[in-house]
């Protein structure tokens, strides 16, 4: 391990907290995210070292996401800096194509990440000027589990993205009375066990739609809670992404007006348009891939919202009430960062950083964050890109003062001899 010194503790993993010196930044998080930074920080010559609680990479897509799954943007606008997708992949990767763009990706780069490493606490020492990220072993199959360990570093890279956490809502009844099965869709892998069965969806973002739409297709029952108006565009208009287009017309127009048009190519009149929405309060407008048909038919009811489950019941606001075996908590997923991050000034409660975009990617002390700009895998590798150059500079920099220094030394001492 090239990039860590040992300080103090033993290889014995007897000892319960070993220190750590990281000659250069530690990511924390191996997703997307931090898998892009760590792949600029090598093209920039930094040494690196990336902290992951889970087993493996990508632990969200690899554990946590149904099978249907596919990329909602086509692999163009998704890939990662430095490496494109195979060029006989789809327009829109399957869970397993992106899974094992994510592994070759890895291996590419030679980023070997500290598995099993759960941030307990990450603190910025004035007096040092550095980072200690104090970390604790989460296999509970490893011999060494609940040994501790603390890095300490001068850089640190939150890249543990908007989704680390799974959101469960407290809903009257929901866990106290309620006999059937309850999930989150981070659970959810397959309609198939719910063939025949009434399912409950709660939520209607883009994880509530394509549970739904699976469920309806292995012929189950769904009902799809919806509270408020949703945005749902088509995946593609006129053949293009919608994204892709969204994005070129940003690129020249001002916001109101790319939403206006995209509102009149998808037939919508809401009173906030799709991008703004996005923007203002960070809620992605929903992309069309089938789920529109089954509710039009009627595969897919739509209820409003949610007043008390009972026993094999739900009732709903509006009185109605409903024979239930199972419900999918489609609810979303927030940020865990202040839950660790012992810096109140970098990031705020809602689990995003503080500095405003585009320079959220940038905070004080030598910390980043990476993947929390709102803006998906694109904005994930801006980040990394923008991240790995603002290091670089400052490794380089200091490469050539102790270059300079080595040979000033050298020269005195033949001086002297």
């Amino acid at each position: 391990m090239e990039n860590m010194f040992r300080l103090m503790g033993s290889e014995d993993f007897s000892d319960r907290q070993r220190c750590i010196w990281v000659n250069g930044p530690v990511i924390v998080g191996s997703g997307p995210s931090g898998l892009a930074t760590a792949a600029c920080l090598r093209e920039e010559g930094v040494p690196f070292v990336v902290l992951e609680r889970a087993e493996c990479i990508a632990s969200l897509w690899q554990k946590r996401t149904y099978d249907r799954l596919k990329l909602h943007l086509p692999k163009e606008v998704c890939q990662l800096p430095n490496m494109s997708f195979p060029e006989n992949y789809p327009d829109y990767p399957t869970k397993r194509q992106f899974i094992d763009y994510l592994e070759s990706y890895a291996t590419r780069f030679d980023i070997s990440p500290q598995f099993n490493e759960c941030v307990q606490s990450a603190r910025y020492e004035k007096t040092s000027g550095l980072w200690r990220i104090k970390t604790v072993k989460s296999s509970p199959s490893s011999a060494v589990s609940g040994s501790e360990m603390e890095y300490i570093c001068r850089w640190l890279v939150v890249a543990t993205g908007e989704n680390a956490e799974r959101v469960v809502p407290e809903i009257d009844g929901l866990t106290t009375e309620f006999d059937g099965e309850v999930i989150h869709s981070c659970e959810y892998k397959s309609g198939e066990k719910y063939r025949g069965k009434s399912v409950l969806v709660v939520g209607c973002g883009n994880s509530g739609m394509e549970v739904s739409l699976d469920l309806a297709n292995h012929s189950a029952n769904p009902s799809m809670v919806v509270r408020s108006s949703v945005h749902v565009l088509p995946r593609e208009i006129l053949g293009k992404s919608t994204f892709e287009i969204s994005m070129i017309l940003m690129k020249w127009l001002p916001l109101w007006l790319v939403d206006k048009i995209l509102l009149i190519l998808a037939w919508l009149r809401p009173k906030m348009g799709p991008m703004e929405l996005k923007v203002l309060t960070g809620k992605t407008p929903v992309l069309d891939i089938g789920a529109m048909e089954k509710i039009k038919s009627g595969q897919v009811d739509i209820v409003p919202g949610i007043k008390r489950f009972s026993r094999s019941h739900v009732e709903l606001v509006d009185g109605q009430i409903l024979d239930l075996d199972a419900v999918v908590l489609a609810t979303g997923y927030r940020s865990n960062v202040p839950s660790w991050l012992q810096e109140n000034d970098l990031f705020s409660k809602n689990g995003f950083p503080k500095s405003p975009f585009p320079n959220a990617w940038k905070g004080k002390s030598g910390f980043y964050a990476a993947g929390f700009t709102r803006k998906g895998l694109a904005g994930a590798s801006a980040d990394a890109i923008s991240i790995a150059e603002d290091i670089g500079n400052v490794w380089r920099e200091e490469t050539k003062r102790r270059k300079m220094r080595t040979r000033v030394g050298h020269r005195r001492c033949i001086s002297v001899a």
